[in-house]
């Protein structure tokens, strides 16, 4: 009797972790972003790729189990493994670098208007001007700035044409900071480019295509930001202050032109970021 118990107790929690794995691999459905079309953009292929039944150019579709056993090669003098699958993956790597060279418009980033001058380190950019006594600087990274942009269609596994494909836009969270001279503290704004364009009034002519999210003051020149400085959330904020606070970063270049032109030079730089990763992985599996 007791064995009979134990056993019922087991297989209720194999039926409990197989429920629960299968939730937490459930896809998330994001709405997609509207963005301008001004900015630079390039057709969706890093993740459509995987619902095409014939797989990468290459005709090599991963998978995600196999029943064949690793046959490393002893060809190559580095020492490390190499395997069918890491020949197959180079290969692919290969055709996918092409053809992001081939949708690549310009090899050289986008200038931005209004005297902007801008700093790149890796994935972070940094744009600045200064403007009567006051420095502007603009931060942000490219890392993680493209959102989902999964249409039904496409995750129901239909496949679409090259004409028909959602388009990639970068748009990156980003970091206004206005330091007045001589001043201790600067007023910095954290900005985003909202799911829907904002829109605070009915009969405006035009809305704003990025938001302000928190508002704070903080030490001038620190990177980091300080937790123990108030800061104000703009969720539950008087639409008046939000206006004004709105048109204090037009008056200093950061409006919607400047907004649609850091997406098209996040756009270019994270397109160059993301060939460069493709050809690094490339040299890493091949062992060049």
């Amino acid at each position: 009797m007791l064995k009979s118990v134990v056993r019922a107790v087991g297989a209720a929690v194999r039926i409990s972790s197989v429920a629960t794995s299968t939730a937490r691999t459930l896809p998330l459905s994001c709405p997609t972003l509207c963005s301008p079309s001004s900015a630079t953009t390039r057709p969706f292929t890093r993740s459509l790729w995987m619902l095409n039944n014939n797989g990468a150019s290459s005709g090599y579709r991963p998978k995600l189990f196999s029943s064949k056993a690793l046959n490393p090669s002893i060809s190559c003098g580095c020492g490390s493994l190499h395997t069918e699958g890491d020949k197959a993956f180079g290969a692919f790597l290969s055709d996918e670098i092409k053809e992001e060279l081939k949708i690549q418009k310009n090899s050289n980033l986008p200038k931005m208007s209004g005297g902007w001058e801008l700093a790149l380190n890796g994935t972070e950019a940094k744009l600045s001007r200064n403007v009567a006594g006051e420095k502007i600087t603009v931060t942000f990274n490219v890392n993680n700035s493209i959102p989902p942009n999964f249409e039904e269609e496409a995750e129901q596994g239909q496949q679409k044409s090259a004409e028909e494909e959602p388009e990639i836009v970068s748009s990156p969270n980003f970091v206004v900071d206005v330091t007045k001279r001589g001043a201790k503290h600067s007023l910095v704004f954290d900005c985003h480019f909202p799911e829907d364009e904002v829109s605070h009034a009915e009969g405006e002519e035009e809305s704003d295509i990025f938001a302000i999210r928190e508002v704070s003051f903080q030490p001038e020149g620190d990177t980091d930001w300080k937790e123990n400085s108030y800061t104000l959330n703009t969720d539950a904020l008087d639409w008046a202050l939000y206006d004004h606070l709105m048109d204090f970063l037009a008056d200093r270049g950061v409006d919607n032109t400047f907004a649609d032109e850091l997406m098209e030079l996040s756009t270019a730089a994270e397109h160059q970021e993301y060939i460069k990763f493709l050809e690094n992985l490339h040299g890493f599996v091949k062992c060049n």
